[in-house]
């Protein structure tokens, strides 16, 4: 493909990324009040004014009106232009692991080349979109909606039989097997995360896991099969551990003390790292173990 169109597609997908993840952040404020996410329009939560369209425009307008509200002049927190800039950035890795496997500097999961795993990319970018409104809320609300977690599971499985390339399987039967490694990823992520959580409910005496981030392990397990849950748990531990590990260095935690933390955003990491670099880690891993023997 030329470089002047990857190039303009490449910042479709930004744009695209931008403008999604601007309605995402208003599925983020809504969607935990009950509210519709269509109606009203765009209004300021504070004085309610309605937002006109040049007001809206993502991260421009946030920077053009300096952060506060055009009418009554209150802050708006910057946490709206963090999510449109975070959405621009991960459409933008989507569609150039595809496009422009040297933009990401590894072996990407996804296949490449053939026009027709093109539909990976808007996969993709509904990957992305479901991991950031589900890791939002449970930040603020400390749970997953079913949207996001039941959404998945039941979108991954049809998904993953239409596009066997998110699998990495291509052939005349591709379809079913991406399928049963679907449905196997599902059931898997579902029911060994939870298997994790009564265990260690058991010995802690007390709720360990929520039962929406089991509901997310399967979700992701749909839509990238078993091996993908396993990669995501340990990947999302060690984020966990790191955070954990900055808290307590802030003062924010004490070493042997429950802090309660959502754990949905940790799971979205470990399932975006496999995402983009999964089987690359894994074949450095395997590479490694066997250099060593």
């Amino acid at each position: 493909m030329d470089l002047y169109y990857l190039s303009v597609f490449a910042m479709f997908s930004f744009a695209l990324g931008c403008c999604v993840a601007s309605f995402l952040n208003v599925c983020i404020w809504r969607i935990p009040r009950e509210e519709s996410v269509v109606r009203p329009g765009s209004h300021c939560p504070k004085c309610n004014a309605p937002i006109r369209w040049y007001q809206n425009i993502p991260i421009l307008s946030w920077l053009v009106l300096r952060g506060r509200c055009a009418s009554c002049r209150e802050p708006i927190s910057a946490r709206y232009v963090v999510v449109e800039l975070m959405g621009g950035v991960l459409f933008l890795m989507v569609y150039a692991q595809w496009a422009m496997p040297f933009f990401l500097c590894a072996p990407p999961p996804l296949a490449l080349t053939p026009a027709a795993d093109f539909w990976q990319v808007p996969v993709g970018w509904l990957v992305v979109a479901g991991l950031m409104l589900g890791s939002f809320i449970d930040i603020d609300h400390y749970y997953l909606p079913d949207r996001v977690t039941i959404g998945g599971m039941a979108l991954g499985v049809p998904i993953s039989f239409l596009v066997p390339a998110m699998h990495g399987i291509h052939g005349g039967s591709a379809g079913v097997a991406a399928l049963c490694r679907s449905i196997g990823g599902m059931a898997f992520g579902f029911v060994f995360l939870w298997a994790i959580g009564w265990i260690f409910s058991k010995a802690m005496k007390r709720d360990a896991m929520g039962f929406g981030d089991v509901k997310l392990l399967g979700a992701i397990g749909a839509f990238f099969g078993p091996l993908a849950v396993l990669f995501t748990l340990v990947a999302s531990s060690l984020a966990g551990s790191l955070a954990g590990g900055i808290m307590i260095l802030r003062g924010k935690a004490r070493l042997g003390s429950y802090t309660a933390v959502p754990y949905g955003p940790f799971l979205a990491i470990g399932a975006l790292v496999w995402m983009f670099w999964g089987p690359a880690i894994i074949a450095w891993y395997m590479k490694l173990n066997a250099f060593g023997s």
